[in-house]
Formats: structure tokens, sequence, C-alpha cells
């Protein structure tokens, strides 16, 4: 047994009886209830043989009840088989067969009543008082009470002594017999899991076992004992810390499973049933992927109806093979062997296989498995996760390297060693941006250095659009406002100050020079602007921002930029004054007017 048996044994309190003692308490009341019920309902069905609904209605009752104490023989061998109580056991198995012998329509039930109250009062029963209420033991029996609570005190002592002492590690030389039937695929590096793994001797000694056969496999296993789990690091390549049942581990990532659970287990008080052995193969199957095998060590007592139940429904070529003579004798393990199948009704199979822990001396010896028997899967399964319930140190540490966020955490990124250009041509809406958050400032060292300083000044256009009736009048005129962002970039070059701005969403890239030919400025214009007001409107004429025009005259002075074309853009002055520049279509003059003076 695993070393998670000693942690729960160490719970045990007075008020916690041994399962077998329990179920060996259970038994006996149906025992008890079958040699009251059996004749009632035999002589029920007789007296309503002529209502056949009746009757069948009480032959189904009939056969149920006879079904129950079928069962309960089996339970009573396995539990005395657990309690070392042999030679009745034995006695059990007999009785058991003539019952199933027996048919339930005979008339009269006298023998076997008496059978069965003969073999009651044989038992060793948990506890005097309920052994009297069973049995009804008069005064004149005080000799067989006697015996029977000398007996009872003997087997619970030795039960509880078992329970406490708790830890069987499996034998290694059984386990090298397993390892030998084993036949793994070349290439494949195989996953092995043991969910209650102790100080991990038992799964080192089955990778010790793969590794000299030239295979590669990893060992992961769950303990519940924190020194043990500590010796366990020397030995396995990852261990999780804390219970099984709250580990988190990777579905169908195991190619082979060794679980040797604790199967000392008792009942509680409250009459809840601690049965590990169960509950670990429950959690455990889908762990294990499809045709992964699995190695199920319990002793051949534990192999009851319930366990193999879950063993035929999710497993194919299952065999039990029990250890050799001496580890036999000692802890009467056997090793069930199987091959894990998508789940289906096994219950056809469940009878053959638990005929064997009531004839263990049919079971084969662990030496008999063939070389190579059992295939495992060939396939390359990583376990991307397997955590323990508790928090340690070196689980933290394999999964830290595992993490690629923490590699790219503290790895220089490529990217920074190299130049960084941007993949296209940065938008002027981009620039903007840039720009403005001041990320494009200071010196700029390049083939043609210079200076830069980028600012965000808000801009008030005023815009007007008339509308016309349907016969071309003018009607009204409509005048909108609009307050812009407006991007200004001052640049000191060798060649002296430049400034390059993007007004009101122009689509004009910051390398644009409008040649203006020879500067004209007309009177009226010159008396109404001062020098500020023209300087400032033909750099800006220049650098393709075109003013307080429409979005469409906008649009028209990019393209006649292109193509040669006239160009009028419109300012003010700081005075509030309306001024428009003209560059002519063969870029000869450009010429400053107010708009009347057009």
């Amino acid at each position: 047994m695993s070393a998670e048996a000693q942690n729960l044994d160490n719970k045990i309190s007075v008020n916690e009886t041994p399962y077998a003692v329990a179920k060996l308490g259970e038994s006996a009341r149906i025992i008890k209830q079958s040699i009251n019920e059996l004749p009632l309902l035999r002589r029920r069905l007789e007296k309503n043989k002529s209502v056949k609904l009746k009757a069948r209605e009480i032959y189904g009752d009939l056969q149920n009840q006879y079904r129950r104490l079928i069962n309960a023989f089996d339970t009573v061998a396995l539990s005395l088989l657990e309690a070392e109580h042999d030679e009745m056991a034995s006695h059990s198995v007999k009785l058991s067969q003539a019952v199933r012998a027996f048919n339930p329509m005979t008339p009269d039930y006298t023998k076997l009543c008496a059978a069965l109250s003969g073999y009651l009062s044989k038992l060793p029963l948990s506890d005097l008082n309920e052994a009297s209420d069973i049995l009804n033991i008069s005064a004149n029996d005080s000799a067989s009470a006697n015996e029977a609570q000398t007996t009872n005190a003997r087997i619970i002592g030795r039960l509880m002594n078992n329970v406490r002492m708790g830890y069987y590690p499996t034998c290694t030389e059984n386990l090298a017999h397993i390892v030998r039937g084993i036949s793994i695929p070349e290439g494949v590096t195989v996953n092995i899991l043991d969910p209650c793994c102790g100080c991990g001797i038992a799964l080192n000694s089955v990778a010790e076992g793969v590794a000299a056969g030239g295979n590669d496999c990893k060992t992961y296993g769950i303990e519940l004992d924190s020194f043990r789990a500590e010796e366990a690091l020397t030995r396995i390549d990852r261990v999780g810390f804390g219970s099984f049942y709250y580990s988190r581990i990777s579905n169908e990532a195991f190619h082979a499973m060794l679980l040797n659970p604790p199967y000392l287990s008792v009942m509680t008080e409250g009459g809840s049933n601690t049965r590990s052995e169960k509950r670990f193969l429950v959690d455990s199957i889908s762990n294990l992927m499809m045709g992964g095998l699995l190695i199920y060590i319990i002793p051949y007592y534990r192999l009851t109806a319930d366990i193999c139940r879950l063993l035929c429904d999710n497993f194919n070529d299952i065999r039990v093979l029990k250890f050799t003579s001496n580890e036999f004798k000692k802890f009467k393990q056997v090793a069930v062997l199987g091959t894990r199948v998508k789940r289906r009704d096994g219950s056809d199979m469940v009878s053959a296989l638990s005929a064997l822990a009531l004839s263990p001396d049919t079971i084969p010896e662990i030496t008999k498995l063939q070389s190579g028997y059992y295939q495992l899967p060939s396939i390359q399964k990583e376990v991307a996760l397997f955590k323990g319930a508790q928090f340690n140190v070196a689980e933290l540490a394999e999964q830290l390297n595992k993490s690629k966020s923490f590699s790219r955490l503290f790895q220089r990124s490529e990217l920074d060693k190299t130049e960084k250009r941007p993949l296209l041509p940065l938008s002027i809406g981009q620039i903007g941006l840039v720009g403005g958050s001041g990320l494009i400032n200071g010196l700029v060292e390049c083939d043609t250095p210079h200076i830069i300083k980028g600012r965000i000044v808000k801009e008030k256009r005023v815009r007007e659009s008339e509308n016309f009736n349907g016969r071309g009048d003018l009607m009204s005129t409509t005048l909108t406002e609009v307050i812009s962002n407006k991007l200004i970039f001052n640049l000191l070059t060798p060649n002296g100050f430049r400034t390059l701005t993007d007004y009101g969403g122009g689509a004009i890239a910051d390398n644009i020079c409008l040649p203006l030919g020879r500067v004209v400025i007309t009177r009226e214009a010159s008396e109404a602007l001062t020098d500020y007001d023209i300087n400032s409107a033909l750099q800006r004429h220049r650098t393709g921002d075109w003013g307080d025009v429409s979005e469409s005259d906008w649009e028209s002075n990019n393209n006649a930029l292109k193509h040669g074309e006239r160009i009028l853009s419109s300012y003010s002055s700081l005075n509030g004054e309306n001024f428009w520049i003209i560059t002519e279509s063969d870029r000869s003059y450009t010429t400053v007017l107010l708009p009347d003076e057009y």
C-alpha cells in the first residue's frame, strides 16, 4: 500500500470501524433478514398463485431477496479473508455455492434457514450486543456468545493495528516482472503517473526498468505527506504535493499508471465509507490515455463487485496476477492489469472477475506474465498541466521554466537590437500623433542633421455654403464653424528655419514646397494686412496649407499642385480680415489680394 495510507490512518478514532468489520455486520443483517423474509415470501406466493399479477410481484420480491443473500455471502467471504479468518472464509464460499444451487421455488425453507442460522452463530461480529440482537442468543448460549466476543476482539484488534501501521511499499522485484510484460514503442517518451507515490521508490523502479530496455520515460507522482514528497523529488521527474483529489493534471496524457492506493479503510461513525482504493481508481482513470496501461495493486480480497464493474466498464484485456509467494503471503496483493478503452457496459464480465477474489489459489503468479504482453500507445504526448494541491518550489520552477511568457519577459526582444522602421510610410495622422506626443523632438542625427520641435494648436475656421431653390435662386447662406487641431513642426536646419504644418486634414506630405515665382501684393491688401499676416500666409501656402477653403476646394488645390494648375488659398489676418493668395498655373506669379479685388 502507498504512503497516503498512513495519513488516512493517523486520523482513526475510537468511533471508527474497520471496513471489513463494518461490511461483515451489514452482510450478517442481510442474512438474518433473508431467514425471516424468504419463507414468508414463498408462502405468500403459494397463497396468491391464482392471481397472476400479484404472484408476479411477489415472485420478483423473492428473487431480489435471494440475490441479496448471495451477494451478502460474497461480501462476508471477502471480509473474512481481509480479517485473516481463512477457515471461516472457506466455509462461507462453500455455503454460498450451496445457496446458489438452492431453488427459490422449493416449498420448504426449513433446512436452508437452519443452515443460515447456524452459520450466523459462528461469524465474528463487530459487537456482542449486535450479535445477540441478530441471533437472539439466550442465556444458555453464553458460551457461544463469549467465544464470538473473544474472536471478534482479536480480529478488530489485528485490523486496527494494521490500519494504523498502514504503509506497505510495493515490492520492486514484482514490479520488475510487470515491466518485463510491457512493450514500449521506439522513439516515444512514455509518461507514467503514480497518484499516491510515497517516497517514489516504486515509480522509480518502473522508470529504471523502462530505461534498461533502452526507452525514455518521464515520471509524475502525487504525494500527500510533504516529507515523503520531498524524498520522492530525488527519484521522480515531477512531484505534486498534497492530496491527489485536489490536484490538477492533464487528462489522457499518460501511457501507463501505477496505482497502489491505501486500502485499509474504515467506516466512520456517521456511516460514510472512505474506501480509498475505489475513489483513487474512479478519479484517476481520466488521466490515462486510450490504450494506456493500468497497473492496479490491491489485496485480492478488495476485488469486490463494484471495483470489478469499474474495471470491466473501462478496460480491455484485464489480467489479475498475484505477487510472488512470500510477498503474497504477507500482504495478499495482486496486480490488476488492463488497457483503457472508451467506457462501455462490461457487466457481463464482472462475475468472472470477482470470482477470482473468492478463490485466490486459482490466481496465477505475476511471473507468468509474458514478455511484452501489453503494448503501450505509440503517441508522443506532453503533460501540459501537472499541479499538486499545495505549493512547492520545485514545481513552480518547472512551470516557470516552461512558461513562454516568462521567457519573453526576461529575454531581450530581437526588435530592440535592430533599427526600427515602420512597415509602411506613416500617414499624416500618425505623424500628428507622434509629433503631438512629443516623441519627435530635439536633435535628429541623420545624413542631414536638424533640430525639430512638434506642437499642436487649436484653429477655428468658418465655412460658408450657399443654399439655392429649384429655380436657382439663392435662398440662404449657411455658416459652419469648425474647430480643428493644427500640428506645427518647427525645424532648424543648416540651411535655415522651416515650418511644416498639417492643417485641418490636409493630405500633403511634409516635403512639399510650392514654387511661388514672383510674389506681388495688391494695394488694398498691403494697406489691410501686416507683414506678419502676409509672410505667415505665404509660408502656409508654400507648404500645402490652403487655409479657410472648403473641403472640395482643398482637394482641388491638392490636385492642382500635382497637375500644374492654378491654386487659391484663403486666410485670416490677426484683425480678422479675410484675404486670398493665388499662384498661377505656370508658377510664375503669386498674388496676395482681398476677395473684393478678384
